[in-house]
């Protein structure tokens, strides 16, 4: 495995099946803009998600950037052995990249490293292609969303400061992520007030969290919530309490862990459509998700 186009501390078979998980470059609905005009960045902080191979020696990345999103871009050359990009366009590395060109892929100009994470293996790698395929399924191209580049950049961090073990505090920083990436694509509401009365959410109180309609107050009366489950797209039903402590990212609170990775699991499930995760999978296999 060439290491401009995945980390290779993964399995061999594991890390094939990530390499097939990534949706291909050109498929994901782009922002139009007019033609002819060339486009130049300099210096501009991101991240590579995913490379395939173009003809000899060239990659064609799918680079995350603060100012720009999401973007395909062509290293020419990079797959050669004495190519300086060899050791920049890596997996997980802030880069500062520079380009250049029209339509929709952009040919790369300069790649600068940014700044030492340690390379990623085990756990932390899992986690790591957890949001990149969850950045390339949701975001569309060229739709700059700087919030959640600095969530995905402080994501990383935490992943390299410790690259083998993160056993500790690992799901807490999955949730964190998850509720940054969906309040920024606007799928997720405040979890702290009722969607369409804008009361206040008690925290005695139960709720229902609909992908549509937002945080919605419901009464169960007979101890038994399969019917009320069932009845609403999403299904889960939350104490208040957990509602209030995702919203402020107090884990410590009773249930607020377990709560929100079932929230989370539903309106990912809802937004990215019949097409599962395959990190997902992966990460359920290892009980961490």
């Amino acid at each position: 495995m060439d290491p401009l186009l995945l980390p290779h501390a993964l399995p061999a078979a594991p890390q094939a099946e990530l390499n097939a998980a990534a949706t291909p470059i050109g498929t994901t609905p782009h922002k139009p803009r007019p033609r002819g005009r060339i486009e130049r960045a300099h210096d501009e902080p991101a991240y590579v998600l995913h490379a395939h191979p173009w003809k000899e020696t060239s990659l064609i990345l799918d680079v995350f950037s603060r100012h720009h999103g999401r973007l395909a871009l062509v290293a020419k050359g990079a797959k050669r052995p004495t190519s300086q990009l060899r050791t920049v366009l890596l997996g997980f590395q802030p880069f500062a990249a520079s380009w250049s060109g029209r339509g929709e892929v952009r040919t790369l100009t300069r790649a600068d490293w940014s700044g030492g994470v340690a390379p990623l293996a085990g756990l932390p790698l899992l986690c790591g292609f957890y949001f990149n395929e969850l950045l390339v399924r949701l975001l569309a191209r060229e739709d700059a969303h700087e919030t959640l580049f600095d969530a995905y950049h402080a994501a990383v961090m935490q992943l390299g400061a410790d690259p083998r073990g993160l056993t500790a505090g690992v799901e807490p920083m999955l949730r964190r992520f998850e509720i940054s990436l969906l309040r920024e694509l606007g799928y997720l509401p405040p979890l702290d007030r009722e969607s369409q009365s804008d009361q206040p959410v008690r925290a005695d109180a139960y709720y229902t969290v609909d992908p549509q309609l937002g945080v919605l107050p419901t009464k169960p009366t007979d101890g038994s919530h399969a019917e009320l489950d069932s009845a609403r797209l999403g299904g889960g039903l939350y104490l208040g309490a957990q509602l209030l402590a995702m919203e402020s990212g107090d884990w410590a609170q009773a249930g607020a862990a377990r709560a929100a990775k079932t929230l989370m699991r539903e309106l990912l499930h809802y937004h990215l459509g019949t097409q599962p995760l395959r990190t997902r999978q992966l990460l359920i296999d290892l009980h961490q998700l």
